[in-house]
């Protein structure tokens, strides 16, 4: 499945303020069966969603409408728990480019990359700004510039800077994955075994 190439983005976000969210909250064990990432964005945080009737929780976040957006703003440790992929399927699925947290599990953290989804770790202080601001007003707009490495509070130019992988950056923006990468690089790879 191609990934998309990443540069800036500039989106309202969905606040999540719970700590300690963990992969089978994000995406239940049972949803585990398929292969393919078709169908998780319908079951990111299922059992935190819908009854035991498959109704809708009505105080849920994401079941609010005057909350949208492609960034999810998450409380610290975001992603713990069991190494699944399926995780990173759940919240692209849905529409989420972007994480936001204090924390992030280092599999978690890896399987977003992967998957052309931005985790941005940010300070506790900040994080707090950043759920403050979404309080005050459900429309706030945030800038993600993954080039300069900045995430801004688009009212008040309030930013801060993120940490990327120099590699996981590179293919971020030009919507690489692991093979592509490779493939782009051929040449060099050819001309390095030609001169062993």
């Amino acid at each position: 499945m191609p990934v998309a190439k990443f540069e800036q983005l500039i989106s309202t976000a969905v606040p999540l303020p719970i700590e300690n969210v963990d992969t089978d909250q994000i995406i239940p064990a049972r949803f585990l069966k398929a292969t393919t990432r078709e169908g998780f964005g319908d079951n990111l945080f299922r059992d935190w969603r819908y009854d035991k009737n498959d109704q809708p929780i009505a105080d849920f976040i994401l079941n609010n409408p005057i909350y949208s957006g492609e960034i999810l703003v998450g409380g610290k440790n975001f992603g713990c728990g069991s190494s699944r992929e399926h995780a990173a399927w759940a919240v692209g699925g849905a529409g989420f480019k972007v994480v936001v947290s204090s924390f992030f599990a280092d599999i978690f953290k890896g399987n977003a990359l992967n998957n052309g989804i931005l985790p941005i770790t940010v300070s506790d202080e900040f994080l707090a700004t950043i759920f403050s601001e979404i309080e005050g007003n459900p429309k706030a707009e945030f800038k993600v510039d993954l080039k300069n490495q900045t995430f801004t509070i688009v009212s008040s130019g309030e930013n801060t800077s993120f940490e990327i992988n120099g590699y996981k950056k590179e293919c971020m923006l030009n919507g690489y994955d692991d093979i592509d990468y490779l493939l782009n690089i051929k040449d060099k790879i050819q001309a390095f075994e030609a001169a062993m």
